[in-house]
């Protein structure tokens, strides 16, 4: 049996901004369900385990049941969905917004409707000119459509769904820098409490969650959740879009039951290794995570379980490293991209507390550190599998 692309990814939901053929397919039966029953959405998030899907794997009913419950202060509430997407090897979200727009919005619109929620927002990284030219058509053809009045007949108000373009910077994907870009200022992440399901934009409650988590919102609500949580292996629930990079034959955005092991994506989903190399590591969910190594292959790929070998799932990235590949010149390139956001972020808001820039100014360029090394003493400082840390 084919274990790929049973959910968000099926060919049939790929259907691009066409709204007429997202309902020919089944879209608009998870809003049905949700209008239906509202009172009922979040108790089958929790059934279904659905966590969110944009790096910390926090159980989305619990955000969801927060926003229910907070209370508006000036009748506003605000559902953003978070697609900044800017760290290096993810690629996910942009392909679900270019290719299924209609499933996200759903997702979106779902959620307005259990928080009673009167503006949605789409937050996209303004470099990610597919999935904008996408989305920009398939919110008007949401707001024409008699799914969209049925919604406002239930909210009693109008609601305001629109696309905001994020600042394009990776510090903007933390869910308060979210806010504080909405409100028309820098995109600087807050101190919490308060949380944004409190208080966020404009001091409102607002729901954020990432574009992965709403588009299996519909799929849910239509199906159920125990079809949700057979789509996954062993005690995992539901599918994960894993974006694998690095040095694979076959790199690519792969969706697969969530519990997949680390071996099976890499090996049997992208045929293995380049020509010649050997696995070494591999950068789990992004370049700010720690690295798995050989010894970790046999790990399911789900929240949980890459959490106990010290890591983390965060978005599904996977940035493979072969034997022969200086992990240290790769860290170092993934510093440079880190530096300049969080350096401007300090300037801006006048905070010289941070080690990150002090230890900037001793960092070796990545230009100026060879593409390959042995290992050796000082790479054992700071990695323990001293045969793997370079």
């Amino acid at each position: 049996m084919n274990q790929a692309n049973q959910n968000l990814l099926h060919p049939s939901r790929q259907v691009g901004a066409d709204l007429a053929a997202w309902r020919k397919v089944g879209g608009g039966e998870g809003l049905l369900a949700a209008l239906a029953d509202p009172q009922s959405i979040v108790s089958k998030l929790q059934e279904a385990n659905l966590c969110g899907m944009g790096g910390a794997g926090f159980p989305t009913w619990r955000k969801w049941e927060a926003a229910v419950a907070a209370q508006s202060k000036n009748g506003d509430k605000y559902v953003v969905c978070n697609a900044n997407e800017d760290e290096p090897g993810t690629f996910k979200d942009r392909v679900l917004l270019a290719k299924t727009p209609h499933q996200v919005i759903e997702g979106v619109l779902i959620a307005a409707v259990a928080c009673r929620a009167n503006k949605a927002i789409l937050y996209i990284n303004p470099h990610q000119t597919e999935s904008i030219a996408s989305i920009t058509p398939a919110i008007e053809q949401w707001k024409n459509s008699d799914l969209f009045i049925r919604i406002e007949n239930y909210l009693g108000k109008p609601l305001d769904l629109q696309l905001v373009e994020t600042s394009g910077r990776y510090i903007g994907g933390e869910e308060t820098a979210v806010i504080s870009w909405l409100e028309g200022g820098f995109p600087f992440p807050r101190r919490k409490p308060p949380f944004p399901a409190e208080s966020g934009v404009n001091g409102e409650p607002t729901l954020i969650n990432n574009t992965e988590t709403f588009a299996n919102i519909p799929q849910i609500l239509a199906k159920g959740a125990e079809w949700y949580k057979s789509l996954g292996l062993g005690d995992a629930t539901g599918t994960k879009l894993y974006s694998l990079s690095g040095d694979v034959l076959n790199p690519g955005l792969y969706e697969l039951p969530m519990g997949t092991t680390l071996k099976s994506l890499i090996f049997d989903h992208g045929g293995g290794m380049l020509e010649g190399r050997t696995f070494k590591a591999v950068f789990t969910g992004g370049p700010s995570n720690t690295l798995l190594t050989a010894k970790d292959l046999d790990v399911p790929l789900d929240f949980v379980s890459v959490r106990e070998r010290k890591s983390s799932l965060g978005t599904g990235a996977m940035i493979v490293i072969s034997e022969g590949t200086s992990v240290v010149r790769k860290v170092s390139e993934y510093v440079e991209f880190l530096l300049p956001t969080h350096a401007d972020s300090a300037r801006r808001a006048k905070v010289a507390r941070s080690n990150f820039p002090a230890c900037s100014t001793a960092w070796t360029p990545a230009s100026a550190l060879p593409t390959t090394c042995a290992p050796c003493k000082a790479c054992a400082n700071c990695c323990p599998e001293a045969a793997v840390a370079v």
